[in-house]
């Protein structure tokens, strides 16, 4: 039976149960609305078996709950959490279950700790562990992952087996008895007691052991027994220190291991101790004693050893205190934190707070402080400067703050709580002034105390004894760059820039590549005056002005200054301006405003600063106020400009005056003033807003004041005023106005006058109307006409012609005005076809005219005019067939025109017929060669041409006209050249005899005998070529032979002289010499000159043109019939054959024409050239 009574003993519930009840607990049940709060139920173990549950609310509705039979008894339970029971069972089982009224009945969790039996349970809602014993060993599990095993605690001794567990309220403690009568009692967790200087530490690591390690260094730990379980752990740069009560034991830490040194004892319980390197500091019972550690190492004074603060007659109790290398800070209830100098033995600073100070934590020198007041507020301080700085979002849960120990990261500190450790960067000398920033938050484990900050590292100190590592969130950036994408590196880059690791954040953006990243980076440069390394990322990305901006500034080591450039760069104009204002160099403040155009603020900074500077800023604010259109400002700002010593200013303020005036309607002053100011360009200016304020008469005088006379007879017109414009008209350039005032003219019947100024406005049909209707002068009408190439008017020439009965004119005139019909019409009327033709012959007409005529001469049967326009309008068989039947007084031209007309057909078919036609198969009668020869040439059949041009020049040479088989040759010589067409070796040859017939002619009149002689010999030698005239070239040969003193040569032709066939065909004059000169012989002969070869330097005759020594052809000189020489090479500018330069330049001084192509030429023309390889081609290259 289980009875429920209240507190006076009155029975409330009474229930009976199966079996008989054991350990009974109070406890609350979970309910779906969760909202009881009293100890409603009852848990109960009956028969050892079940677990019955007994709700005093609903006591109809008790729940048995029944367990599997190999689970064995029920030993014992513990209710923990949010209504969960934990059952531990005989064979070593334990289970936990819920009894949330849907899951009651079902297994949380079930676990078998121990092999053969268990015997207790305990559970800690402090440490959040259960604890099982069994066997022998105790095992402790977490309660947030019961799967887990948190620690095994062996009991080898205990062999008659484990009794009942326990743990302290506060779960430091877990107890356990044992069969055999003892009990145990192990400590949980250790009193979280440690102490940090510098980068060393200094922590329990159990109750009678504090170990000191250096982390950073990489030191090995050192550990300390001492003899009592400490209350307080001081560590300090050779020494450690622990005590409890009044009591502190020092140890020297050396080299070679830990050694005790003394215990002190102090005058009340010790509440913290701060050592450093020789000093030790305690704080008790509101007062802090200082003293040596060692009194042997220094020769101190006495006063020097130990200190009592604060002195006897400061009624304060000192609260908190720090222990630097240089000082002894501490801090007290009515809010003062006073700076103790070691060195000096000295107060050297004091700061005055409201409230009084709980706690102080200096930084690793003592030159900054933070602070937290009575009302959990946390203050920054600067003893340099005596500021105070408020730290922003303080938790008032803080516990205490950590400097970093980094030595690059001065200004950061981290407060910690129980649950989160908060980073804080102190930005100094930032543009905006020094401030702290809450750069963001690390969670902590569950009980660990922070004990030691370097570079983003956090040391803390756990409840087991050791050290854990924590990297702080905000220095995320030191440990993975290289994986993290786009969004984590701009979270880094800010990270980076909050912490002022300028280094870190290029990194990031080199790994970013994005624009706004490096601007971010260099924008807080500026804002952190690193002005260097502003420039370096400025460079970077290839911000040019910036770089060149800073280059300028940073030089300048006063702060305000720089700090107002900085800002100005950073738009931030107000604070620069405060900043200028504030440095020695205010006018800067001005120069910026100026700069900005802010002329409200750089007039009233003018006012204070620089008096001298009003009237120009208020020109310039006049500008400006003027192109927004407030007038009546502008006025007075223009006013206010004028200096009276500054010529160029003042004019352009008395211009301002002049047209601020005329907008504001007072005309008459700011016309006067335009008119007494030398410049034109604001006479044009006020006379275009007068224009605008329709204020002509004005405006023109204005203008023609100015000398803009196109724009003052432009408003003289808008006002009538035809006078005025006619006095300006000589200067007036624009047709436009020209044009007014010609109609004007014209309309008053002043005709030259009109005619005059339609001139001078292009106006050239209405020149022509006026000469031809008004003035009856049609030759300067025609002259215009002519000139201009006006359609209209050539239409109203030829309309004015024909009113006359001059159609050869009229039609001229209709053609010109491209009425082509018309005078087509026309000609046709009047049988003036023949003039129609060769105008529209030479013009640009369509084949459509050409074709008309054509029709019409083809009707009159005038063949040569119908071909000649079919051949226009591109009918080619008709045009040929026309030319062809050209009666023969015109053959010679229709010839050529019916070549011209194949040439350009490329039709097989008309070729042969004109072919047939030149060979006189239709009409019996052969034509010309020539005929031929052209046709081939029109068709560029060089080949045939060529075949040609050989057959007429070899009959040209046949009829004695040497100089026409010349030049045939040589024309064709020259086009198969251009067509770069081997040239056939016939026609060179023959080209060379009569190019040196040529010469003799040249040489003998200039009295050279010896070079005439050398070209007749040459002519002689080929004298089969020159039929007609075979005797007078030979006569001529020994005549020059004779002269030169080639006797032999003159002999030998004489002989052939006297031969029968040419004997009696000698000129009486010579005949008698030459029989003479036969029959007594003189074979003497002036031997001739040798020269080498140009191809293979081999020395042949200089008249030789073919070598011995290489068999090649050698190129002739057109000046002396010689073979050319390397060092001594020109060629025709014209025809380009070669010539000796120095007997060129010679022969140039007797004719002015090339003896080749008979082009004019000079000596000047000539040019020696160095390199003669192109003209050097053997004949298998060619």
């Amino acid at each position: 039976m289980i009875t429920v009574s209240n507190q006076e003993g009155d029975t409330i519930r009474q229930t009976p149960v199966r079996y008989e009840p054991s350990n009974m607990q109070f406890s609350m049940m979970k309910t779906d609305d969760r909202t009881s709060t009293t100890e409603s139920i009852i848990s109960v173990v009956v028969g050892k078996k079940m677990l019955f549950l007994y709700n005093l609310n609903e006591p109809d509705n008790p729940v048995d709950l029944e367990f599997q039979q190999r689970y064995g008894n029920i030993v014992c339970y513990s209710w923990y959490g949010d209504g969960y029971i934990m059952i531990g069972f005989t064979c070593g089982i334990f289970v936990v279950i819920s009894t949330y009224i849907r899951e009651i009945g079902q297994e949380v969790f079930q676990a078998r700790d121990h092999k053969d039996s268990l015997t207790s349970i305990a559970v800690s809602q402090t440490l959040n562990k259960a604890a099982t014993c069994g066997d022998d060993c105790i095992k402790i599990h977490d309660l947030a992952e019961l799967k887990d095993m948190y620690a095994i605690l062996n009991l080898d001794d205990e062999n008659k087996g484990l009794g009942t567990l326990s743990w302290t309220d506060d779960g430091q403690l877990l107890a356990l008895s044992t069969q055999r009568g003892s009990l145990h009692v192990f400590l949980t967790k250790l009193p979280i007691l440690g102490d940090a200087c510098s980068t060393r530490i200094a922590y329990l690591t159990s109750l009678l052991e504090v170990t000191v390690t250096n982390p950073v260094e990489g030191q090995l730990p050192i550990t300390v027994s001492v003899d009592v379980e400490p209350n307080f752990v001081a560590v300090g740069i050779y020494h450690l220190a622990v005590g409890m009560n009044n009591r502190a034991w020092f140890y020297v830490l050396g080299e070679n291991g830990v050694k005790k040194l003394k215990d002190v004892e102090y005058l009340g319980t010790v509440a913290s101790v701060c050592l450093h390197s020789d000093y030790a500091a305690a704080l008790f019972e509101g007062k802090v004693q200082l003293h040596l550690i060692e009194s042997k190492i220094l020769d101190a004074q006495e006063e020097r050893e130990t200190r009592l603060f604060p002195a006897v007659d400061d009624k304060c109790r000192i609260l908190c205190h720090a222990l630097t290398g240089d000082f002894l800070i501490y801090g007290t209830d009515t809010g003062v934190i006073q700076y103790f100098y070691i060195e000096d033995w000295q107060f050297v600073d004091d700061y005055r707070h409201p409230v009084s100070v709980k706690k102080i934590f200096p930084d690793p020198n003592g030159t900054r402080l933070v602070f937290i007041d009575e009302k959990s507020d946390g203050f920054l301080y600067c003893p340099v400067n005596d500021a105070t700085h408020e730290i922003p979002e303080f938790s008032p849960t803080i516990k205490g703050v950590l400097w970093e120990n980094w030595p690059m990261d001065k200004g950061v500190f981290v407060a910690y709580d129980d649950d989160k450790v908060y980073t804080y960067v102190f930005h100094k000398g930032t543009i905006q002034g020094s401030k702290v920033i809450l750069a963001g938050g690390t969670k902590i484990p569950f009980s660990h105390k922070p004990l030691l900050l370097y570079n983003g590292e956090l040391t803390c100190q756990t409840q087991s004894g050791k050290t854990n590592n924590i990297y702080l969130g905000t220095h995320g950036f030191l440990h993975s760059l290289k994986n993290a994408g786009p969004n984590e590196l701009r979270q880094m880059l800010t990270q980076t820039l909050m912490l002022k690791r300028f280094s870190d954040a290029w990194e990031v953006c080199k790994i970013l590549n994005d624009h706004a990243a490096w601007n971010e980076l260099a924008r807080a440069c500026l804002h952190h005056m690193e002005v260097e390394f502003a420039i370096r990322v400025y460079r970077k990305i290839g911000n040019v002005g910036m770089v060149m901006s800073l280059e300028g500034i940073k030089g300048i080591e006063e702060y305000n200054l720089l700090a107002g450039h900085l800002a100005m760069f950073m738009n931030d104009f107000s604070l620069a301006e405060d900043l200028y204002l504030a440095s020695s160099c205010p006018l800067a403040a001005l120069e910026m405003r100026r700069d900005l155009l802010h002329w409200d603020s750089a007039l009233q900074l003018a006012k204070r600063l620089a008096p001298d500077q009003i009237p120009f800023i208020s020109k310039e604010y006049a500008v400006q106020l003027e192109v927004m259109g407030d007038y009546v400002n502008a006025l007075v700002h223009y006013e206010k400009g004028i200096t009276g010593d500054n010529k160029k200013h003042d004019e352009v303020c008395l211009a301002g005056v002049a047209q601020m005036s005329i907008r504001m309607g007072d005309i008459r002053r700011g016309v006067n003033q335009a008119l007494k100011h030398p410049s034109r360009v604001l006479k044009r200016d006020c006379g275009a807003i007068l224009e605008n304020m329709k204020q002509f008469s004005e405006a023109a005088q204005l203008y023609e004041k100015g000398l803009y006379y196109d724009k003052a007879a432009s408003v003289y017109i808008r006002c009538k005023n035809w006078a005025k414009v006619g006095e300006l008209l000589p200067h007036v350039s624009s047709p436009k106005i020209h044009l007014q005032y010609a109609k004007a003219k014209e309309a008053d019947g002043r005709y030259k006058e009109a005619v005059v100024a339609y001139e001078n406005a292009k106006q050239w049909n209405s020149v022509i109307r006026i000469y031809l209707d008004h003035l009856n002068n049609p030759e300067k009408a025609v002259s215009i006409v002519r000139e201009t190439q006006s359609l209209d008017g050539a239409k109203m020439v030829a309309r004015f012609f024909l009113q006359l009965g001059d159609y050869g004119s009229a039609i001229q005139f209709l053609v010109m005005s491209k009425c082509n019909n018309e005078a087509f019409t026309l000609a046709q009327q009047h049988n003036k076809m023949e003039i129609y033709a060769d105008i529209i012959g030479s013009e640009d007409a369509t084949n459509e005219d050409y074709q008309s005529i054509a029709l019409y001469f083809e009707g009159e049967k005038r063949h040569f005019q119908a071909g000649k326009f079919f051949l226009l309008c591109g009918q080619y068989s008709r045009a040929l067939k026309h030319f062809l039947k050209c009666p023969s007084s015109e053959d010679n031209v229709a010839i050529d025109m019916a070549i011209e007309t194949v040439g350009q057909a490329k039709d097989e078919l008309l070729t042969s017929q004109l072919i047939d036609h030149l060979m006189g198969e239709s009409d019996g009668m052969p034509k010309d060669a020539k005929y031929l020869f052209r046709l081939y040439m029109a068709l560029k059949q060089y080949q045939e041409a060529a075949r040609t041009a050989i057959i007429i020049a070899r009959e040209e040479q046949s009829a004695g006209k040497y100089r026409n088989a010349h030049d045939v040759l040589y024309s064709m010589y020259a086009e198969l050249k251009s067509q770069k067409i081997k040239i056939p070796s016939e026609m060179a040859t023959n080209l060379m005899i009569l190019h040196s017939y040529i010469l003799v002619k040249i040489h003998v009149k200039n009295g050279d005998h010896m070079k005439g002689a050398r070209m007749l010999i040459r002519v002689a030698n080929n004298i089969s070529k020159f039929p007609s005239h075979i005797v007078p070239i030979l006569t001529s040969t020994v005549i020059e032979c004779h002269r030169a003193g080639l006797k032999n040569s003159a002999f030998s032709f004489a002989a052939m002289l006297m031969r029968p066939e040419y004997r009696n065909k000698i000129d009486a004059k010579y005949k008698r010499k030459i029989e003479a000169m036969v029959r007594r012989p003189d074979t003497s002969e002036t031997e001739e000159a040798t020269t080498p070869c140009p191809f293979c330097e081999f020395l042949l005759p200089e008249y030789e043109l073919l070598c011995p020594g290489c068999k090649n052809n050698i190129p002739y000189c057109i000046a002396t019939g010689r073979h050319m020489l390397k060092d001594d090479w020109t060629v025709c500018p014209h025809c380009d054959f070669p010539a000796l330069y120095s007997e060129f330049e010679i022969m140039l001084n007797t004719t002015s024409t090339c003896p080749m192509c008979s082009e004019k030429l000079n000596v000047a023309q000539l040019k020696k050239l160095s390199d003669c390889t192109l003209y050097l081609r053997t004949e298998g290259e060619q």
